[in-house]
Formats: C-alpha cells, sequence, structure tokens
C-alpha cells in the first residue's frame, strides 16, 4: 500500500519563508539567523526523515550530495538543483540559477530626496540632501544584501537535511546575482 502525500500551496511556503524574517525582524527578542536557523534545521531533519523513511541508508557523501540535489531540491523547491561542484574534499557547490524563494523578493526604494535639483556642476545645490556623517548619501541595501536574511531558513533546512543523513556540515549562500544562489556546503570531518 502506497504512502498518502500531504501536499502544501508553493505559494503558502514561499510567502511564508518571506513572512518569518518579518515577523522575527519586528520582535527585536532574539537574534533573526539564530532563530529562523533553528526552525530551519529542524524542518530539514524532519524533511529528510519523511523523504528517507522507506530506503536504503546512503553511505556515500556523493551519493548523499546527488540525493540533495534531485529528490530533496524537487519535494522542497519544485526543480532540480542546477549544478553540483565538488573539490572532493568535503566541500560542494549547489547553484541554482533560479531560487524559487528569492524570485518574489523585492527591495524598498529609499524615499524621494526632496530639496533642490541637484547640480551637475559640482556647485553646492544639494545641501538639503541628508548625507551620512561621513558625508556620504545615505544607501539602501542591494536586493543581494536583503536577500541575506531569507537565506538564513533555506541553508538550515538544507544543514538539518544533511545532518539527518550522516553529515554534519556548515552550509553558507551566495545571492550576488539574484535570483540565483549558490549554497556552499563544508562538511565536517567526522
Amino acid at each position: 500500500m502506497e504512502r498518502q502525500r500531504r501536499t502544501c500551496a508553493e505559494t503558502c511556503l514561499e510567502l511564508l519563508s518571506i513572512e518569518l524574517v518579518h515577523y522575527y525582524a519586528a520582535q527585536n527578542q532574539a537574534p533573526l539567523a539564530a532563530s529562523t536557523e533553528a526552525i530551519g534545521f529542524r524542518v530539514g531533519r524532519q524533511l529528510a526523515e519523511r523523504c528517507t523513511w522507506d530506503r536504503p541508508r546512503l553511505v556515500e557523501q556523493l551519493d548523499v550530495m546527488k540525493f540533495i540535489c534531485k529528490e530533496f531540491w524537487i519535494e522542497l523547491f519544485q526543480k532540480q538543483v542546477d549544478n553540483l561542484r565538488t573539490n572532493h574534499r568535503g566541500t560542494f557547490v549547489l547553484k541554482d540559477s533560479n531560487f524559487r524563494w528569492l524570485s518574489k523578493l523585492s527591495v524598498d526604494l529609499p524615499p524621494p530626496i526632496k530639496g533642490p535639483p541637484a547640480d551637475t556642476q559640482g556647485g553646492a545645490a544639494d545641501k538639503g540632501t541628508p548625507r551620512e556623517s561621513n558625508g556620504a548619501l545615505p544607501t539602501s541595501p542591494t536586493a543581494s544584501e536583503a536577500a541575506q536574511d531569507y537565506l538564513h531558513l533555506p541553508c538550515a533546512i538544507i544543514r538539518g537535511a544533511l545532518t539527518h543523513l550522516g553529515l554534519p556540515c556548515t552550509v553558507s549562500a551566495d545571492a550576488s546575482a539574484l535570483p540565483a544562489c549558490d549554497f556552499t556546503i563544508n562538511i565536517r570531518a567526522s
């Protein structure tokens, strides 16, 4: 008898991950990264347990990583990882050229600067423009900087899944070319 699978709407999961960051950022009680990583780690362990309950234990590092890149990624993000690279010494890079959880993020633009029009000749026409203490114009975070808060959860989910599969590791993410994202996994020597 085949086990019946539960489903969750993709949009609900994507919006939940975004709202989770907003919620913990507004709480100002616990560090955002620690809170979302704790949740993600537990979710990753439980999801890996569900995905592997009826299969033999994966022993080799490469087999575990292939499982993560194909079956686990499909379960979580509805697609396979686009590219898997390794240095054969415990470091793996998973490349996702269109990471779903970052595709719907937007960065609020700073409010328009009010005051006289800027002088293109280098004059003092912008005396009313607010400046930082060092004299620089204030900057808003770039999209890739803002995305870092939203990457704690997927990194922790991956780390939780790999820990459940017997590979304690660290996971970091780089989203410098949105919506693409690279996850770097460093397996701890046991």
